[in-house]
């Protein structure tokens, strides 16, 4: 399982997936689902929702659930995303897992050539709308200041019980709206991981991979999500116990299930560059140790062949 897997380019194409969404319980999905079955979508996944909301349980379950080579299928790009710099987040983490983008409508599919530039432009435009959005933000302040008027919220300046509560409740939903935004891109490896393997351990691996979490927060965030009936409670079970020299085969295991395709040498440069260093001695890991690993592994439970 450590060696690289070789693309056979003769091997049919992967799924196409289709999205759509509605933004009352009374309009219906009947136009999209017909455009998408028409390019050919092999399963649709179907949400109500508006589209500012970022509570979006079925897009979350639908991103975590593609696998590489899929084709993320909708009608027109309102229906996936709720700002350009959103649109924009989804796609690049597709990228990451080698999922394609087609939007029926508008002239985005990230196979081609064409798409891609189109993608482009979408990022230019989203930037000068942050550098906008930054600007009169700045002047209104200052025009406030100009009018004898102090930023910020005067209820909670003057400690009112009632605007200090409406500030909690409000950043409590915007907590909970940048988790379900953000799900799709680190509850999948989450999932694969707990409970078998420690929380310290998941952290590493989702690090390793471009993320920023903490034990504290990572917990957290799940904990969260488990409230709101968004992930498994079985999440946050306990971990095995396992004695001490078990650490470095839990390690590796993890990353190997983090990215099947890895290889022998690249798994221990993993442990190399997270400084760990090979129980029998030595100062790097060479392939025959990391094999010894993932087979403890295998006997374990933890992985499969």
């Amino acid at each position: 399982m450590a060696k690289r897997q070789t693309v056979n380019i003769h091997q049919p194409p992967k799924r196409l997936i289709g999205y759509a969404r509605v933004s009352t319980d009374d309009q219906i999905h009947d136009a999209q689902i017909d455009e998408l079955r028409a390019a050919g979508c092999d399963r649709i996944y179907q949400e109500h929702g508006s589209g500012a909301s970022r509570a979006r349980p079925v897009l979350t379950r639908m991103l975590g659930e593609l696998t590489a080579g899929d084709v993320l299928v909708v009608v027109r790009l309102d229906r996936l995303a709720r700002s350009v710099s959103h649109l924009l987040s989804v796609i690049e983490d597709l990228e990451e897992r080698v999922v394609h983008f087609r939007s029926i409508r508008d002239p985005i599919d990230t196979s081609t050539p064409q798409g891609m530039f189109s993608l482009q432009v979408l990022g230019a435009v989203a930037q000068l709308e942050r550098a906008l959005i930054a600007e009169r933000t700045k002047a209104g302040i200052k025009a406030a200041k100009a009018r004898g008027k102090l930023p910020g919220n005067p209820g909670l300046r003057e400690r009112r019980p009632e605007a200090i509560r409406a500030v909690s409740r409000a950043r409590e939903k915007l907590y909970l709206d940048e988790l379900i935004a953000s799900a799709q891109m680190w509850l999948p490896m989450v999932r694969q991981l707990r409970p078998q393997h420690s929380w310290d351990n998941v952290v590493r691996v989702l690090n390793r991979r471009g993320h920023d979490w903490t034990v504290e927060r990572l917990r957290r965030a799940v904990h969260r999500l488990v409230r709101e009936k968004l992930a498994e409670k079985e999440l946050l079970a306990r971990s095995p116990r396992r004695a001490p020299e078990d650490h470095l085969m839990k390690l590796a295991a993890a990353i190997s299930i983090a990215d099947p395709d890895l290889s022998l040498r690249d798994i221990g440069a993993q442990l190399d560059q997270m400084g760990e260093r090979p129980a029998r001695g030595g100062k790097k890991w060479q392939p025959s140790s990391v094999r010894d690993l993932l087979d403890e592994a295998h006997r374990s439970g933890l992985i499969r062949r």
